[in-house]
């Protein structure tokens, strides 16, 4: 359920039950959370320190815990990241995070808490947001480990691996790595096909770790084996990202062909993924054919051809 999926609720068959001395009360109550909720959602663009105020007050009419509530922290928590009150917006996450034992369903807890930290990795824009991030990913951690939801601890410890990748602090990478290999693996150290995807995921940061760090042999080995899996439905950018990396890897041990087959993969998976990155891999990509002295045009192909006159390869396209 997204905060804009406002009247998809899921029935509760216990809700049909009539208790005529409570409805006037109980609607006249649900009546003005949810015109407060949605005047605020009127405030957001004009006047975004206000509406935080508004939707902050929206918890506090619910008798207990319940969906409202949860929404208007939602709501308040992505402005005060964006107006960087950084701290608040921690506070009031560690309030929403209450809110998953008992007051929302699991999946619409779990789908909300992820798109939460999509937004907020992709609004980070500076080192205090990223130190911000940090406390979110690690308190999503917390509430959820009394839990036992595998898939959202799963995700949120990739989502701090790539921070730190981002950081280059792989000290701390590394650990985390092993850790989420270890929860990857079945008994005995194989890949747990159920989790294949989470799999190439881990192993496209490690090979991206590897590759910073110039350990061609250890990124050999890592990038062989991820191409072995095959339980997985990855996003196409991860499949990219891994292409990509044995692109330069071979480039390294001047395997052009290989190189160039890497590199066009890379390509096809990053436009299909709509990553800005598909611009530098094609330049990789003509580089390589240079390199071969090969007959091939690199823009022959369907996938390409659409950038053959693109202004941002203009200069790789006129050598």
């Amino acid at each position: 359920m997204s905060d804009d999926d406002d009247f998809m609720q899921e029935s509760d068959p216990e809700q049909y039950d009539f208790e005529y001395e409570d409805d006037d009360d109980e609607q006249s109550g649900d009546v003005d959370i949810e015109n407060k909720y949605y005047n605020a959602k009127q405030m957001k663009a004009d006047n975004p320190e206000e509406a935080i105020d508004e939707f902050l007050g929206v918890p506090a009419l619910e008798k207990k815990k319940g969906d409202w509530g949860f929404k208007g922290l939602k709501q308040a928590i992505k402005l005060e990241f964006k107006l960087k009150r950084y701290k608040s917006a921690v506070e009031h996450y560690q309030e929403l995070l209450s809110y998953v034992k008992s007051a929302v369903t699991r999946n619409y807890s779990e789908k909300s808490i992820n798109n939460m930290l999509d937004f907020i990795e992709k609004a980070a824009e500076d080192e205090e947001a990223n130190r911000c991030m940090e406390q979110f990913y690690s308190r999503t951690l917390e509430a959820f480990q009394s839990i036992n939801n595998e898939r959202l601890w799963l995700k949120t410890n990739t989502k701090l691996a790539r921070l730190w990748l981002d950081q280059k602090d792989y000290r701390r990478l590394g650990d985390k790595l092993r850790e989420l290999h270890r929860a990857c693996q079945r008994e005995d150290g194989s890949d747990d096909p159920s989790k294949g995807t989470y799999s190439l995921e881990v192993y496209a940061l490690e090979i991206q770790m590897y590759a910073e760090t110039r350990n061609n042999k250890r990124l050999k080995a890592l990038y062989q084996r991820a191409l072995k899996v095959r339980s997985a439905v990855p996003h196409p950018k991860i499949m990219g990202i891994i292409r990509e990396c044995g692109g330069k890897m071979h480039m390294s041990e001047e395997n052009w062909d290989e190189a160039r087959s890497d590199f066009f993969e890379s390509f096809k998976n990053y436009d299909e993924a709509g990553s800005l990155q598909r611009i530098q891999v094609l330049k990789y990509l003509v580089l390589c054919v240079m390199l071969t002295k090969s007959d091939i045009n690199p823009f022959d192909s369907q996938e390409t051809k659409p950038y053959k006159n693109d202004s941002r390869i203009a200069a790789m396209t006129e050598l």
